[in-house]
């Protein structure tokens, strides 16, 4: 689920992702330009309800009327025409447009819209043709898809010229969403650092988005192969993303760096490791570890193990870790389990730490009735203290009994 979030992400670029609508400052300049063209105000409003026979019929009248928003109304019937399907259409649209209108503002916006048609039928641009980088990477993606082997040369210099950080990061994603093997050498080859180190991260960051046995099977390889804890800890992180277990697992029981170890069992909880965590936990004798795992808990959702160790742990301090984890994952049905403990459990270590959990919890009620039962005074104050910062009916009413 988080490796498809991510990657939706990814795609909503406004370089790839060609379905995209227009931004808030396109939106503006769109409406700006067709001030008293009621007919282009029509088509605006068409498009922002995607109703695309609606705008085409619009933007036709206005450009034919040839008002000063006519290359405006051009470069918009053009887009829905393509967003409709027609688009042979707008690539007709798009050439009236750039014959009549040599140097409005709207015909260099039309390049981008061009080569996003293209992408989509037998007729890509040619991306050395294109002085505009961004323009280039959108043939480049258009032409990945039907001439791969012509666009690879051109992908792969891209990424080796002296381009900006920004273009080769483009170019390195547009390469990721290919399966011919010479981009995925290419892409192996960046996420071992032979090609620009520059870009290490981000191409073992998108391998681990791809998924599938041979992604997992080369970010393992490449994190035996290397000593650098920054590269260590990116292929960690792209395991969680390509919901590669096992290999967290392994990591987090046999990594020597103390930071990286810690770093696997974080992205295995991230994972839903929630069987490992437990595995890891038991076989674990290092505190600071122990303690790791505990705090990486409540993002499984595993209340029942963290319950169990809370109440069965012999070292105080780790029974504490275990409750603090209880309390970040607020109620669940973990309030009176913790009250339990309370009662239970004399060491104040633990103690503070169940109050800290239910106060994180917003649990009024119970910090209530703790209070009414409590004995010592100084527990009682301290009691007292985490529920005045708690908004509950039952925190009010109780104030108001100690206050009469």
């Amino acid at each position: 689920m988080i490796r498809k979030a991510l990657l939706a992400l990814l795609l909503a670029s406004p370089l790839l992702a060609q379905n995209a609508f227009f931004s808030e400052s396109q939106a503006a300049k769109a409406r700006d330009a067709g001030k008293g063209d009621e007919d282009y105000q029509r088509g605006i409003s068409a498009l922002d309800s995607e109703d695309w026979d609606e705008a085409i019929d619009a933007f036709n009248s206005s450009a034919s009327a040839k008002h000063a928003s006519a290359p405006a109304a051009l470069y918009w019937l053009a887009y829905a025409q393509n967003r409709d399907g027609r688009r042979s259409d707008a690539l007709v649209t798009i050439a009236q447009l750039k014959r009549q209108y040599p140097d409005s503002s709207w015909t260099k916006e039309a390049q981008s819209l061009e080569a996003e048609v293209r992408a989509h039928t037998n007729s890509p641009l040619n991306p050395d043709d294109e002085p505009d980088n961004d323009i280039k990477l959108i043939a480049l993606n258009g032409l990945m898809q039907s001439e791969s082997s012509q666009a690879f040369p051109i992908l792969q210099k891209l990424l080796a010229g002296k381009n900006s950080d920004k273009i080769k990061e483009k170019a390195l994603f547009v390469l990721a969403q290919n399966s011919n093997p010479q981009a995925a050498k290419l892409l192996s080859d960046m996420a071992r650092g032979t090609v620009d180190p520059g870009l290490q991260t981000k191409a073992i960051r998108y391998i681990g988005m791809m998924g599938g046995e041979a992604s997992r099977k080369e970010l393992q390889s490449i994190y035996s192969s290397v000593n650098s804890e920054q590269v260590k800890r990116a292929i960690l992180q792209s395991f969680m993303l390509s919901g590669s277990r096992d290999s967290l697992f392994n990591a987090a029981k046999t990594e020597t760096n103390p930071e990286l170890r810690r770093e696997a069992i974080r992205q295995l909880a991230l994972s839903g490791g929630q069987d490992q965590l437990w595995q890891l936990y038991k076989s674990e004798n290092s505190h600071d570890n122990k303690r790791e795992i505990l705090q990486s808990m409540f993002l499984t959702g595993d209340s029942e193990k963290l319950s169990d160790i809370a109440r069965s742990e012999k070292d105080p301090s780790l029974r504490a870790s275990a409750i603090k984890s209880l309390g970040l994952m607020g109620g669940h049905g973990t309030g009176d389990t913790l009250v339990s403990i309370f009662k239970s459990d004399q060491n104040p270590e633990v103690r503070h730490a169940v109050l800290q959990a239910l106060f994180l919890q917003g649990n009024g009620k119970a910090l209530v009735d703790l209070a009414r039962n409590e004995k010592d005074p100084e527990m009682k104050r301290e009691i007292v203290k985490k529920m005045s910062l708690v908004h509950s009916k039952e925190v009010t009413d109780y104030m108001l009994e100690i206050l009469k």
